[in-house]
């Protein structure tokens, strides 16, 4: 079973193709990927995502943006 994940993105670089969003229930901040996204997101948007191990750490993967 996978474990989703509710946030808010604090910061997307469109240019880079990477950000970070804060976790709902902890305030933990997990960093995203373009390749990680399901739909284009930007800065204060609230987010459901699924937690993958990357290279240095949990990355967020499957983001969606939500209402």
């Amino acid at each position: 079973m996978v474990t989703k994940f509710q946030g808010t993105v604090k910061f997307f670089n469109e240019t880079k193709g990477y950000g970070f969003i804060i976790h709902e229930e902890s305030d933990k901040e997990s960093f995203v990927h373009v390749n990680g996204l399901i739909h284009e997101i930007q800065a204060d948007d609230r987010v459901e995502f699924e937690l993958q191990e990357g290279r240095k750490g949990m990355n967020a993967v499957n983001v969606r943006r939500i209402d």
